[in-house]
């Protein structure tokens, strides 16, 4: 069986070298990473990842709590953080809370249990004090959990003033407003307050419908537009939707109830995931996540926090988001 000490001579570096590539620890440069690799996957040298983990006291292990892996955005970023976790030599633990409060709180002792190193928190129905007591580094998506726990978001704020300031541009006299559930603690609640204070510089009429208890499957959209929304389309020209599955779920519901997308009614979504990238007809007006920076954000500020408990800060990070024009405004 081939040990560290075959690698390192096989790549012509010392053992410490390729103790250094094997845990991603100080500088090393790219030449010599490629020639430790390639010598490691050339000679079949597996590292002994139990030893590893019982040298540093981890278990190499990240769990990551989603609401609903089969949503678009979820299975995107979730593939996203497990390639970059990949690359630094962890693996994840995938844990869907289905936005059910008991169902988070096991999967988050479950994860203790389990001794990972980190978990990243993209699901977010308990209350704040529940994560605390994790006592685990914690990295948040899209939500504001204490300033000792950083996360990882779009600029929810410009990306409800661009979807608002697009429908008001394309002609729109009268908006309404598809929020998620408007919990004070949760980042995409922003887009809400541009969508507002937009509307008000602009002497726009608008109206704010909470989406607070509907699902991430169209069938659930459905129902929602059908019981709380449809009474609202023959009075308003532009919808700015929480996201795009909703969008596509509202376009089909008008142009089925006989109102024409985007002469009678201009609609817009939010996040640009795969589901939408894939839509053929109609090409949806949306704001774009930029998903794989967030999930590479999420991975490597949590291992930051893991690797560099006395360095490392709770370090809040906001990435740049963007509108994409399409068939539906």
């Amino acid at each position: 069986m081939a040990s560290i000490k075959d690698v390192a001579k096989k790549a012509g570096v010392s053992v410490t070298t390729v103790s250094r590539v094997i845990n991603n620890r100080g500088y090393i440069s790219k030449d010599t990473r490629k020639k430790v690799e390639a010598a490691m996957k050339e000679i079949n040298y597996q590292p002994n990842q139990i030893a590893r983990a019982l040298l540093k006291n981890q278990s190499f292990l990240l769990g990551v709590i989603v609401p609903d892996s089969n949503h678009p955005l979820f299975s995107e970023l979730i593939k996203v953080i497990e390639m970059y976790a990949s690359e630094k030599n962890y693996k994840i633990l995938i844990c869907n809370s289905l936005d059910h409060p008991e169902k988070e709180l096991n999967y988050i002792n479950m994860l203790r249990q389990n001794r990972v190193d980190g978990i990243i928190m993209c699901s977010h129905t308990l209350d704040i004090e529940e994560y605390k007591k994790a006592n685990l580094p914690i990295v948040s998506f899209d939500r504001v959990i204490s300033p000792n726990i950083p996360y990882v978001a779009g600029d929810n704020f410009q990306g409800g003033k661009i979807a608002t300031e697009h429908l008001i541009t394309q002609g729109c006299q009268k908006l309404l407003h598809i929020s998620g559930p408007l919990t004070f603690d949760l980042l995409p609640n922003r887009r809400t307050d541009a969508f507002k204070l937009t509307c008000m510089n602009h002497d726009i009429p608008f109206k704010v419908i909470e989406g607070a208890n509907i699902q991430y499957d169209f069938k659930h959209y459905w129902e929602f537009i059908d019981r709380e929304i449809s009474r609202y389309l023959n009075d308003y020209d532009g919808v700015f939707c929480s996201n795009d599955i909703f969008a596509y779920a509202l376009y089909v519901y008008a142009t089925e109830h006989g109102i024409n997308v985007p002469e009678q009614l201009k609609i817009i979504g939010y996040d640009y995931h795969q589901f939408t990238r894939m839509l053929q007809y109609p090409k949806l007006t949306t704001v774009k996540q930029p998903i794989s920076q967030i999930g590479r954000h999420l991975c490597s500020n949590l291992i930051q926090l893991i690797e560099n408990p006395s360095d490392a800060e709770a370090k809040n990070t906001v990435v740049d988001v963007e509108l994409i024009t399409g068939e539906t405004t």
